[in-house]
């Protein structure tokens, strides 16, 4: 997956595993094996969950980083939990200590209840606007070896300087959530990757190279030699589940999520049997993003929309083993080579 997706310019990553998910006896060796079965792939990283429930997101990067020689976390970093002074002292001891880049996936918080439990009362246009000068507070101190002073609205720091500075070559690569108009402001504003929830391809009415910022999606993939193979395989792994239905609309009562919101929309859509774009495990709480399932050619065809649409770095669902990787890096090859260079 890593040499013809790279060459066209793809980041893939994948995803950990969520923590409320896994049982505390099997985290650590399941934590370890998705991140050597990622790396094996040749992704760029993994991305690193954080909410209420969710276990510390550096902690976990530590763990990653410890068990491969290259992968790159994609840790996702929320405002409300610490000062971005920590966050900067973060990336800058994971450099001293390990020689390896991070990225970071900013974060405004979707759910409301795990915000109001800290007291962060903060409207969600504002908690971007936030967002921007939290992220700028970061990078301005990884960015020299000098004191910073900046004085926002929400963030004031004076002659702040951070040490051990950053080698240059390991500044994080940066991601925001797309998928509303506060969100899409602040990642132009941060020159981030803005990341979306993408609606199926043929939504994109033969669109080509629309994104106006660097762009990504999130989706996992499953794919097989034939339909019915890849069909059969999903559905055995993502049964509909009554608990989960009701899990979902829960989260959808105290989530303000523009993407929480779209996706659900989307998913009262009957869509056609032989439609490769499948959100039953959105539904039943059992993944955050839509799934592409079908023949390598049929999926292929899909994600080579997505990359002439212009979106260039795809954060896949946790793997369920090495063997779906490989799999999945069949349709990434005939993906990229069904598109131009």
């Amino acid at each position: 997956m890593h040499s013809p997706a790279a060459n066209h310019g793809l980041k893939i990553f994948t995803t950990c595993p969520s923590s409320a998910l896994t049982r505390p006896e099997t985290a650590l060796r399941q934590l370890k094996d998705i991140a050597r079965w990622s790396e094996d792939s040749g992704c760029e990283g993994i991305l690193v969950f954080t909410d209420n429930s969710q276990l510390d997101a550096w902690l976990v990067s530590q763990v990653i980083i410890e068990a491969t020689k290259r992968l790159s976390p994609l840790v996702a970093v929320q405002s409300a939990y610490m000062h971005p002074y920590t966050v900067a002292k973060m990336i800058a001891t994971f450099a001293h200590l390990y020689g390896r880049r991070l990225y970071l996936n900013m974060v405004a918080g979707g759910f409301k209840n795990d915000l109001a439990a800290l007291n962060d009362l903060t409207p969600h246009d504002e908690r971007y606007a936030r967002l921007v000068e939290y992220t700028t507070v970061i990078q301005n101190l990884l960015r020299t070896p000098d004191p910073v002073s900046f004085e926002g609205r929400y963030y004031k720091v004076s002659n702040l300087k951070m040490t051990p500075p950053l080698p240059a070559g390991l500044m994080p690569g940066v991601l925001v959530s797309g998928s509303s108009d506060a969100g899409m402001r602040a990642a132009r504003e941060l020159e981030a990757i803005a990341v979306e929830y993408p609606k199926p391809p043929a939504e994109y009415a033969g669109a080509a190279a629309t994104c106006e910022a660097p762009s990504g999606i999130r989706i996992g993939v499953i794919a097989r030699s034939e339909d019915a193979e890849a069909w059969s395989v999903a559905r055995a792994r993502f049964p509909e589940d009554r608990k989960g239905q009701l899990t979902h609309q829960l989260a959808m009562k105290v989530s303000d999520s523009s993407w929480h919101r779209q996706l659900s929309d989307l998913g009262k859509e009957d869509a056609a049997a032989e439609n490769p774009y499948w959100l039953v495990p959105f539904q039943n709480y059992k993944a955050m993003c839509p799934y592409l399932v079908g023949s390598y050619d049929r999926v292929a065809d899909e994600v080579a929309r997505y990359v002439d649409i212009g979106y260039r770095t795809f954060i896949l669902d946790a793997p369920d083993s090495p063997e779906e990787m490989r799999h999945t890096g069949v349709v990434f090859e005939r993906a990229v080579a069904r598109c131009p260079a």
